[in-house]
């Protein structure tokens, strides 16, 4: 069942990120939290999780200069998978 809110997404994210550096997802959230209210992330790694997000929803996002600012923040990311999958369904 794909998630209803972005926060859902966020969680997912962090989740993934966690899983990733192999620590709890709670001490990932934690640390981007405490560099800023959007999350940051590094680049490289929110790329990965890009590809791993559009798989297990299937969705593609738009490689346009919108999308690319999504992927400075796990928020702004989670905004625009969000939206994405809003317009999909929307579609159907």
């Amino acid at each position: 069942m794909p998630p209803h809110t972005a926060q859902e997404i966020v969680d997912i994210v962090v989740d993934l990120l966690a899983e990733k550096q192999g620590r709890p997802s709670p001490d990932v959230y934690e640390e981007l939290a405490a560099q800023g209210q959007d999350l940051p992330v590094d680049s490289v790694l929110i790329m990965e999780i890009l590809a791993r997000v559009e798989h297990q929803f299937q969705v593609s996002i738009p490689a346009d200069a919108e999308a690319g600012r999504s992927l400075r923040s796990v928020w702004a990311f989670a905004t625009t998978v969000y939206d994405t999958m809003q317009a999909k369904e929307q579609q159907l």
